[in-house]
């Protein structure tokens, strides 16, 4: 186990340097000058432009620039400056725990409500649950997020008056509205996937068998089906997590919440490319590590798996 881990960790190391590569490298590309964006509308002077300029490296060639950077975060935990002189470390540690609190409540609701769909299709197959559920499915996996939020803070926020529609002020509640939209097209792809992994564990040899001894289906289903059929899901799952970790930005603009991805936004219309970079670099570390931990459960759920 330990050499297993320790193998990933070194194959991940390429991922990490390439993904921040590639991000940095669209930072880099992007059209203006930040200093000037800073400056706005003031007068600045060319010796002051300037020593902004060597202050973060703006004048260094690309590879130069990108070295600098990442020796930094993997030597010092340094992700950079903002052109304010604000650490991102700190507006990282400020913002994260409200995109966390967001994945988090997402991964639950769709793991709840999928996993519940896809055992309810499966004991009810070609039956009137089944269709329901596939076509509800169906419609939440091809509406837009943006569309799911507004329709949910429409109904449940403004008609009905059960769920703030913005901000994080009211605690875990707040979050509810944006983790249903956040986890709407997922918990509809868990099911269809966990009813299509079900159905084809139900033909199998040592399932028939624990029917043809007796068991109800629902025990058949839950004892000796859902066991195996659970680790694509796990497989989806923890990729998912990862991914809202880092793609909540539509999600956090509808509702107004101050975590990483509305960071991420406002970077980009200022033109703070370090803020971007450091907050991708750390998405990037949270999906390499979220992807081992998935790899370590499949040895849980299924104990022919090994790690050699």
């Amino acid at each position: 186990m330990t050499r297993y881990i320790i193998r990933r960790l070194l194959q991940f190391i390429p991922v990490i340097l390439i993904s921040t590569l590639i991000v940095y490298a669209l930072v880099f590309a992007i059209p203006g000058d930040p200093i000037r964006a800073l400056a706005g509308d003031r007068p600045m002077s060319d010796a002051v432009r300037e020593q902004l300029r060597q202050q973060y490296n703006l004048d260094d060639p690309f590879f130069i620039q990108y070295f600098k950077y990442i020796w930094g975060v993997f030597t010092a935990a340094d992700f950079g400056t903002t052109f304010q002189g604000r650490p991102v470390l700190d507006i990282i540690q400020q913002r994260l725990p409200v995109t966390v609190t967001l994945a988090l409540v997402a991964t639950a609701i769709q793991a709840v409500f999928g996993v519940i769909a896809g055992i309810l299709c499966t004991i009810y197959k070609d039956r009137f649950i089944d269709r329901l559920v596939q076509v509800s499915t169906v419609m939440m996996v091809a509406l837009p997020i943006i569309a799911i939020g507004f329709l949910l803070q429409l109904v449940f926020g403004l008609n009905l008056g059960w769920f703030p529609i913005a901000g994080n002020r009211e605690g875990l509640v707040s979050y509810l509205l944006p983790a249903f939209t956040l986890a709407s097209v997922s918990t509809g792809i868990i099911a269809r996937l966990l009813r299509g992994e079900l159905v084809d564990a139900m033909q199998s040899d040592y399932v028939r068998t624990a029917t043809a001894k007796g068991l109800k289906r629902t025990r058949v289903i839950g004892r000796h089906g859902l066991r195996n059929a659970m680790i694509p899901v796990v497989t989806f799952i923890g990729a998912d997590l990862a991914s809202m970790l880092g793609g909540s930005i539509v999600v956090e603009s509808i509702f107004n919440l101050p975590g990483l991805g509305e960071q991420v936004y406002r970077s980009i219309s200022g033109q703070e490319g370090t803020v971007v970079v450091g907050i991708v670099t750390l998405m990037v570390i949270f999906f390499v590590v979220i992807n081992l931990l998935v790899d370590l459960l499949y040895g849980l759920l299924d104990p022919r798996i090994r790690y050699e």
